[in-house]
């Protein structure tokens, strides 16, 4: 556990050193692809999909033609075929497709994302609306599907939706590093994309003293980050991240 006015002081350092094109394209990421399109649609399938290996993660978005969410659902039937992903198999990924096209025919990400945040500004809420318009889309039923979208929650869920929460800080953000594609969503209100390296790294920095992986510990670093940059908290996210994913914070010191 370090002073918190040190930790500040290299957390900062870090997040200006980390959240650069040069840093994100120095070991495999998600949103290398989804920066390239620069497309809501495409940047939520990145996030969603971003779930084990990194690298396999971005083999795998290589393969896949984005292109399918403007075709016909006859197409992405015939353009799906042979592809999987983990717990998705070929119909899986075929519906999921077929699901992004009827959205995108109704609203956009941006619409329907920031009119629920924008009620209470809460971004849960807008996760939430988001699960809750996918089920009246598409009435496919399978455990890579719905794996892929996440259960529905009531109240505070139990996972820490760091998919939706990374998707969130591509959107929300804009720097070098982030998109900034919603611009009427506040930075304060962003929740920390919690995943196993991240949890990690926090915990040995003493960002986070709660030691189960879940939503709770979401809130609790957040909340501590708020501490270092109350409105841009999940500016420190991809640092961290790397710190993890890197094994640096051995060299960085605890």
């Amino acid at each position: 556990m370090q002073n918190l006015n040190n930790l500040k002081i290299k957390l900062d350092n870090l997040a200006k050193e980390k959240n650069n094109l040069e840093s994100l394209f120095n070991a495999p990421d998600p949103l290398q692809i989804a920066k390239i399109h620069n497309d809501e649609f495409i940047s939520l399938i990145c996030a969603l999909f971003a779930y084990g290996n990194a690298k396999n993660i971005l083999n795998f978005l290589k393969k896949l033609d984005f292109n399918l969410i403007n075709s016909s659902e006859e197409q992405i039937n015939k353009k799906c075929k042979k592809l999987k992903y983990r717990f998705q198999n070929e119909q899986d990924i075929t519906q999921i497709f077929i699901t992004f096209r009827r959205l995108k025919q109704e609203i956009s990400l941006k619409e329907l994302f920031t009119s629920a945040y924008q009620k209470e500004g809460n971004i849960l809420d807008a996760i939430l609306i988001f699960m809750q318009k996918i089920k009246t889309l598409n009435n496919y039923e399978s455990y890579g599907y719905n794996f892929f979208f996440s259960k529905i929650f009531e109240n505070i869920p139990k996972s820490p939706l760091k998919r939706y929460n990374m998707f969130l800080r591509w959107m929300v953000r804009k720097d070098n590093l982030d998109m900034g594609l919603f611009d009427k969503i506040h930075t304060k209100d962003l929740l920390m994309p919690l995943d196993i390296h991240t949890f990690k790294t926090s915990i040995a920095l003493g960002l986070v003293k709660r030691k189960v992986y879940d939503f709770k510990s979401v809130l609790e670093l957040t909340n501590k980050l708020k501490e270092f940059d109350f409105y841009d908290p999940v500016k420190y996210d991809f640092a961290l991240y790397r710190l993890g994913q890197s094994k640096e914070i051995l060299k960085h010191g605890t």
